[in-house]
């Protein structure tokens, strides 16, 4: 093989639950995360070559930040330490998904091409287990790519069984929400006191069974969120009152919103219509379930 292409889809987070800030300045986490199918993703391509170089390109490319920073870049380094591969690697990605938006665009970035490189290399992928999580919070669960229950402060990911794939619009106000002040805001209002993680998780008869039980769950971080990006309720007012919607809720530290849909019809014919209302927002129709 002197060449490989993959799509590193967007992650959402259907529930995610937050505990206090730890000493280190961390937080405990529970979350039950899925993936994009082909709808909303990054592309990745890698080709043999000398030494690791990455290029950037699409309409994300300049909110990425600079090429030298990528965190595609750092796994592909920190593969290549691990695993002591004396090979290299030019890595092209192809920037679609929103930057700073709650679905881990750059860590599915990251586990695609730690994935790409396992084989270019032909080495052993628990090197890439190994190395993922030191990568950043959402890199193990995104390279493990099935619906999973990310716990700890990321490392631990446990597959779960879902019905699927779940009908679904992700939709982004075109607002940054970077990470650390929703955490921080988070704090400062005392969050995580009650935290407990979700053991045993129930089994799911179908798609309306899981979105009911997930409408008794929360994402966290989505009232802090939403106090420092308004835009955030605005997207989810709008998700909430669309035709053959079952939930609406923000993904991650958003500020990605998404809706699950009986139908992918339902999903489609609503971000037609949002393009025409909201031409500054970003959506997405998909399914969710395993990586593509």
């Amino acid at each position: 093989m002197t060449s490989l292409k993959a799509l590193a889809p967007a992650k959402v987070n259907l529930f995610l639950h937050v505990g206090a800030v730890k000493p280190n300045g961390r937080h405990d986490l529970d979350s039950l995360v899925v993936f994009s199918d082909g709808g909303a993703c990054d592309h990745l391509a890698v080709e043999a070559a000398g030494d690791v170089s990455l290029t950037v390109s699409g309409p994300g490319a300049g909110a990425a930040g600079p090429e030298a920073d990528n965190l595609v870049l750092r796994a592909a380094r920190a593969l290549q330490v691990a695993s002591g591969a004396a090979k290299g690697a030019k890595i092209s990605l192809g920037k679609w998904l929103p930057v700073a938006a709650g679905i881990g665009g750059g860590s599915s970035d990251a586990a695609a091409a730690l994935r790409l490189l396992t084989r270019l290399w032909e080495i052993d992928p628990a090197y890439a287990v190994a190395v993922a999580p030191g990568l950043g919070g959402d890199v193990a669960v995104a390279l493990a790519g099935v619906p999973a229950l990310m716990r700890g402060e990321g490392e631990r990911v446990t597959p779960v069984p879902l019905p699927g794939p779940l009908p679904a619009l992700l939709v982004n106000p075109g607002v940054a929400c970077p990470t650390g002040p929703i955490f921080k805001a988070y704090d400062a209002a005392g969050g995580g006191a009650g935290f407990s993680e979700i053991d045993p998780l129930p089994e799911f008869s179908d798609a309306a069974d899981l979105a009911h039980w997930l409408g008794r769950q929360r994402n966290d971080l989505e009232a802090p969120a939403a106090a420092q990006v308004p835009e955030i309720g605005r997207v989810l007012g709008v998700l909430r009152a669309q035709p053959g919607v079952r939930l609406a809720r923000m993904s991650g530290s958003g500020a990605t919103c998404f809706a699950l849909f009986d139908t992918i019809a339902f999903a489609e014919r609503t971000a037609v219509a949002l393009n025409a209302e909201h031409p500054g927002w970003w959506s997405a129709p998909c399914r969710l379930g395993a990586v593509p």
